[in-house]
């Protein structure tokens, strides 16, 4: 029984040596295979593109809803009963210049003309004879009288008198020829009916509304522009700006399941800013919205139509166009040089739009934009280029070179 304990106790701790060495050289292993494989670890992989200046012209993106140049209220200027109403006097029917919309019964006013020329006749008359009898009392004068005949004498208050009578006689008479022709309504421009008040039969007076219109040879947009927009524009602001100086304009719209287009020109800015939006309105003309001459082809553009207008502006001159996506803290961008090393750039931005940005100044040309997301980055880090010739990581002689820091037996050993 004491031998074998003894023999316990001498070969206890040997075997636990043994186990012990044992763990200590797999550890030992386990650590040097996990450095190993950490030094071939590839750098990140990253995509990027060429640093490439150009000329670019600039596009101002925005939005307003279409409404007419000119519209107004057709109003009856005489009283009566209505004898005609043209065909083309309905909701959305399309008039001429000078085309005749309604007749008023004229019969009271012909009567008035009649009336006004026999009172014309009347104090023509009664001037001659006025004229007549102050010849006569200037000859009388001259024959009977001594010194200087009063004007009552020589009937000249009198004489005046029918001659005012004449101008208003004759005033009378214009007046009632203009009340006359006042008879008929005339449409006073080109135009779209918006609605039609009256009817025919209808009984109207001085003054009363006969339908409202529009003007359609040219038709408007109030297109709002924030404060950042308007460096890149040249819009006619001054007082000494003209239409024809504005920008260009597209004008495009979803109508009838097909995108349109249509061209006009930026021709003035509204007078105020507004309070709430902080925005500035640019106003669009297009001619021939509705396309009467025949010149404007495809839909028309109606008033009311909701568009997107792209406004023509100014052009930037060695920029360089780099996705929104790969801008970083506002104003930096990621580079990679000749040897594969990256770099953090502030640049100076010229333009943000809503996909791409215009960089200025802060790209050296000879290095490549990063486009792509990167977790970790260190100032002149090692990275890999999509479509590069030769993409490897690290290079070969790292991997050669940690094994051979291992002997051979070392590293099986335990197994």
């Amino acid at each position: 029984m004491n031998k074998v304990r003894l023999t316990l106790q001498i070969v206890l701790p040997l075997v636990i040596l043994y186990l012990g060495f044992l763990a200590m050289s797999g550890l030992a292993s386990q650590k040097k295979s996990a450095e190993t494989v950490a030094a071939v670890v590839p750098p990140p992989l990253v995509a990027a593109i060429a640093v490439e200046r150009s000329r670019e012209l600039l596009t101002v993106e925005t939005q307003g809803t279409v409404v007419p140049r000119t519209e107004s209220n057709l109003v009856a200027e005489v009283s009566g009963r209505l004898l005609y109403v043209s065909p083309n006097l309905v909701n959305g029917g399309f008039v001429e210049a000078g085309e005749t919309l309604i007749r008023i019964d004229a019969r009271d006013y012909e009567l008035a003309v009649a009336q006004a020329k026999l009172t014309v006749a009347q104090s023509e008359r009664r001037l001659e004879e006025e004229r007549a009898d102050a010849a006569v009392a200037r000859e009388e004068w001259e024959a009977l009288g001594k010194g200087e005949p009063s004007a009552l004498t020589l009937r000249e208050p009198q004489v005046a008198e029918a001659l005012a009578s004449v101008d208003a006689a004759r005033a009378a008479l214009e007046k009632a020829k203009l009340d006359l022709e006042r008879t008929e309504v005339v449409a006073p421009f080109p135009a779209r009916v918006r609605e039609k008040l009256v009817d025919l039969g209808e009984f109207v007076t001085r003054g009363q509304t006969l339908a409202t219109g529009y003007g359609i040879d040219f038709a408007e947009v109030r297109l709002p522009l924030p404060d950042a927009e308007l460096a890149f524009l040249d819009l006619p602001i001054g007082t000494a700006s003209s239409a024809s100086d504005g920008p260009r304009v597209t004008l495009w719209a979803d109508f009838a399941g097909q995108r349109r287009t249509w061209q006009g020109r930026i021709v003035r800015t509204e007078g105020e800013i507004d309070p709430r939006t902080r925005m500035i309105v640019a106003v669009a003309e297009v001619a021939d919205p509705y396309g009467m001459s025949g010149e404007q082809q495809g839909a028309p553009l109606s008033v009311g139509m909701f568009v997107h207008a792209d406004i023509l502006g100014r052009a930037l001159e060695d920029v360089v166009v780099v996705p929104r996506t790969a801008m970083r803290d506002g104003d930096t961008l990621y580079t990679v040089d000749a040897e594969n090393r990256l770099h953090v750039r502030a640049v100076e931005i010229a333009r943000s739009g809503r996909s791409e940005v215009l960089v200025g100044d802060g790209l050296p040309d000879d290095e490549r934009v990063v486009v792509s997301p990167i977790e970790i980055v260190t100032e002149g880090m090692l990275v890999r280029v999509e479509g590069d010739p030769d993409p490897a990581a690290a290079p070969p002689e790292l991997e050669a070179q940690d094994d051979e820091d291992v002997p051979h037996d070392e590293q099986s050993a335990g197994f």
